[in-house]
């Protein structure tokens, strides 16, 4: 008769066993041929249903109870025709604007500093995107809490779910997918430089990436996959999470451009660069902008190089608008392959909120939710036309891929994330108000 304790690691064995074969069988074979059963697609669909069910069921417990259901703020921005700051003087002075201070004045810059407040265009884009109804992740009212007995078992049967089996295979997902990136990719990189090595290379990085999306239960849906981005090329998307380059890379080969790290993601980096010529930067080497220039365009001139992913952004923005995008990156003079990233975020909320939350608990937080669905567009390649500057042709790409993702256009950097207005903002308005001021002469000189 066998000991109790043999029996537990017989059982065990058999358990991880099975389990490994069932990754294998449904996951990772699929992602090596980059098929799929459909089985993302129906769960998705099937999540939709039970949504829409928990917010009937939420509105109808809310009525009974005399309760105002919670309508969550729009990120949007209020459409309004632009106006000069002159115009809008000219129009609260009563006797038109002339040019010399006026105590009215004063009330123009309050009504625009609380609009500003009020409705603060940067702010608000570096908060997780609310949604109309409940996915069952989080409450975002109090009121919600005891609705329904029905509804608050439903969500701890979500937990349960999403916690005690989702979390664990696809934590086991996404250590096979980088375990098998780290050692595939040091293994090619041993093949002499050459056709053979550029094909397993490119085969390697897609199975890995494909894992890695099955990892979050990505759904992705590609568009327009006839504008795919070409070698000797930028590719340059909308940027709203770290995932976005896996998105992007399950679907086609990329070089990619980043800082130089320790630790894992440093075993990692150069790991990947033994197999395909990605560019890494040493941390001394990233505020020289002529030598990040200079490596790019080295880059691109080889057309048997992979193109190379750029989020022009720089930092993550929460999926509802495109900020200015950093003109280095439209100063080569190469074609430029824009793609808008689109997510949907009923079934998990894929922005990072960098200055709020640590890697591992993005993460957590990401493998914890229902699922990762999201749209790609690939646009048609452009070219910097003629007299145009490299800001305003990063502008132009900028506008195409919030038109095609659905997002807001705006002007604003980035950087303001972390940082203060710059300076030459606060100029700007100021020439623009002495312009009133002082006023012009016709051949423009001050009069």
């Amino acid at each position: 008769m066998f000991p109790l304790s043999h029996l537990i690691c017989m059982l065990l064995g058999i358990s991880f066993t099975v389990w490994f074969t069932l990754l294998l069988v449904f996951i990772i074979v699929p992602a090596i041929f980059g098929v799929s059963f459909g089985i993302r697609r129906l769960y998705m669909k099937s999540l939709i249903k039970l949504f829409e069910w928990a917010t009937l069921r939420m509105e109808r417990g809310a009525k009974e109870k005399n309760q105002h259901l919670y309508k969550p703020y729009s990120n949007g921005i209020i459409a309004k025709e632009p106006v000069s700051l002159e115009q809008e003087i000219q129009d609260m002075r009563r006797g038109g604007a002339e040019p010399e201070f006026d105590m009215s004045d004063i009330f123009y810059f309050c009504r625009r500093g609380v609009e500003s407040i009020v409705d603060d265009e940067v702010t608000k884009r570096f908060t997780a995107e609310e949604l109309e109804s409940w996915n069952l992740l989080t409450r975002s009212n109090y009121n919600f809490h005891h609705i329904s007995t029905r509804l608050t078992a439903l969500w701890g049967v979500g937990v349960l779910i999403r916690y005690g089996f989702l979390l664990p295979l696809r934590v086991t997902l996404a250590f096979t997918g980088v375990g098998l990136l780290v050692v595939l990719t040091s293994i090619v990189g041993l093949f002499p430089n050459g056709r053979m090595k550029n094909y397993l290379s490119d085969k390697v990085h897609l199975m890995c990436y494909r894992i890695c999306v099955r990892a979050l239960t990505a759904i992705i849906t590609y568009h327009d996959s006839e504008n795919k981005p070409k070698n000797g090329g930028i590719c340059v998307a909308n940027h709203t999470s770290p995932i976005d380059v896996i998105i992007l890379a399950s679907d086609g080969c990329y070089a990619m451009v980043g800082q130089v790290h320790g630790g894992l993601m440093g075993v990692i980096q150069r790991a990947m660069v033994k197999a395909c010529p990605h560019i890494w930067f040493e941390r001394s080497e990233v505020k020289d902008r002529h030598l990040v220039a200079k490596r790019l365009s080295d880059h691109v001139a080889d057309k048997s190089k992979l193109p190379i992913l750029i989020f022009p952004e720089g930092t993550c923005i929460n999926n509802t608008s495109v900020m200015m995008f950093k003109k280095g990156s439209f100063e080569i003079g190469c074609t430029v392959y824009p793609v808008a990233i689109k997510y949907d975020p009923r079934f998990g909320d894929a922005f990072w909120n960098s200055s709020k939350f640590g890697m591992v608990n993005y993460l957590l937080h990401m493998m914890s939710s229902w699922a990762i669905v999201c749209s790609v567009w690939y646009l048609p390649p452009m070219s910097r036309m003629e007299g145009e500057d490299a800001v305003q042709f990063a502008n132009r790409v900028k506008a195409a891929i919030a038109r095609k993702g659905g997002l807001a256009d705006l002007l604003w950097d980035g950087g303001l994330k972390r940082g203060k207005v710059k300076e030459v903002f606060k100029e700007e308005q100021q020439k623009l108000y002495s312009k009133v001021l002082v006023g012009s002469s016709e051949d423009g000189s001050s009069s």
